[in-house]
């Protein structure tokens, strides 16, 4: 059963790789920026549809959960994919938790940043925010993919 949701993942996971290529070949700011934001934005977008696709594969058929407790709640917790993305939400270094914070970081509006003046020069750390580097977001690209493969696979054997 080849799902529909699975095709437009894999589709919105190209293009947000399509995006990052972009982004290292052009030397135009805004246009890196641009890439950078929205191949960010197709990869939330492409997880938003991981869950519809583990909700469609439990015969929720036109349900979309915005997130993973509105997921949970449809399928229950004690199923497989309920209890993989529960556990990557308590592990801070992986595709789920780097999503969360780039959608985050994204729905934010940029600190605002003080003027240097020989009155306040104090060395500081300053948070710059989750990271957005191209092989971060390759990484989180490939995560995903093989996430949706595999649960894909794994619905198709029934």
């Amino acid at each position: 059963m080849a799902s529909q949701w699975h095709t437009q993942i894999s589709q919105k996971l190209y293009l947000a790789k399509t995006l990052l290529a972009h982004r290292e070949t052009t030397s135009n700011p805004a246009e890196q920026e641009a890439a950078s934001q929205g191949a960010i934005e197709l990869i939330l977008r492409a997880r938003v549809m991981v869950l519809t696709l583990i909700a469609e594969l439990y015969q929720h058929k036109g349900t979309t959960p915005s997130n993973l407790a509105n997921l949970t709640t449809l399928i229950g917790p004690d199923a497989p994919e309920a209890v993989e993305l529960e556990s990557l939400t308590r592990q801070p270094a992986n595709w789920w938790s780097q999503l969360d914070q780039l959608d985050r970081a994204l729905g934010q509006p940029p600190a605002k940043k003080k003027s240097v003046s020989d009155d306040n020069i104090i060395a500081v750390s300053v948070d710059t925010g989750p990271d957005r580097s191209t092989a971060m977001l390759q990484n989180i690209i490939t995560a995903m993919k093989l996430y949706a493969d595999s649960i894909a696979e794994r619905h198709q054997e029934w």
